[in-house]
């Protein structure tokens, strides 16, 4: 009994998260501007969705700033899970408490943090500050994806190389790369996906001048509900949703015994 209602509970709770982006959904092929009634299944709002000049660079500019942030935060984020692992244990702590921050923050703290940084530093918001907010709250994301793949690293391996002849960076490039990358590439597509349906921290650090697919949605919702905002809030979730379970799977997956090494 105690396990049915544990999947009951656990049933409606995903119905109630759900069943309203189902909806959505479901309207963006309605034939009729209504969300009221279903008068037919049509691709009609995609189709003008995907001739919209404004949603075209409103595209480009979330793919671009998402791709961007992901790779430069990627990095970043690699070389700084090598540099902690060097870190004694308290220091590293301390570091791992301060890297947590960004994530437990509220959204809307960190982009008036950010807004007010470029006010004071005089820089002009745009597309360049929203990147490089993206940026900023990416490399947390990606420090805590390597980590795990850090931690799992058989170091001697890196000693052996050194012994061996090989150069740190070169050690490094042949040896720690090849063992932590399930967790660059699980990393990299967390960020990629944090960016691309990000709405507070762009909206603070662009006002307006640049938009990405969730500012304009929020900016067509302001006006009035139109067909157009299903079809694309419907298109962007499933890129997310595919983005998280590809992530997901990654995370699952158990880590290789074995690895080819070279020097």
């Amino acid at each position: 009994m105690a396990r049915f209602f544990k999947q009951f509970y656990l049933a409606i709770i995903l119905i109630f998260m759900y069943l309203p982006i189902g909806a959505l959904i479901l309207f963006s092929f309605n034939e009729s501007k209504s969300m009221a009634t279903w008068t037919g299944f049509s691709t009609h709002w995609y189709e003008q969705l995907f001739h919209d000049p404004i949603i075209a660079e409103a595209l480009w500019v979330t793919i671009s700033v998402a791709l961007l942030s992901a790779l430069i935060a990627t990095v970043i984020g690699t070389f700084a899970v090598i540099g902690m692992d060097s870190l004694r244990k308290k220091t590293k702590g301390v570091v791992l408490n301060l890297t947590y921050v960004p994530m437990v923050n509220a959204d809307i703290v960190m982009g008036i943090s950010l807004l007010l940084l470029f006010i004071f530093l005089n820089i002009p918001r745009g597309y360049w500050t929203m990147l490089l907010a993206h940026i900023t709250f990416n490399i947390p994301y990606v420090i805590f994806s390597v980590l795990p793949k850090m931690r799992q690293m058989d170091r001697s391996t890196y000693e052996a190389a050194l012994d061996m002849g090989a150069k740190p960076s070169e050690a490094v490039r042949k040896v720690v790369f090849p063992q932590i990358m399930p967790g660059i590439v699980t990393g990299f597509i967390l960020a990629f996906t944090m960016s691309f349906d990000d709405f507070m921290i762009s909206f603070f650090t662009t006002q307006g001048t640049t938009q990405n697919l969730s500012i304009y949605i929020y900016s067509m919702a302001r006006v009035g509900i139109n067909p157009m905002i299903n079809a694309l809030s419907a298109i962007m979730f499933v890129v997310v949703i595919v983005l998280l379970i590809v992530v997901n799977v990654r995370s699952t997956k158990k880590p290789k015994r074995t690895l080819q090494r070279e020097y």
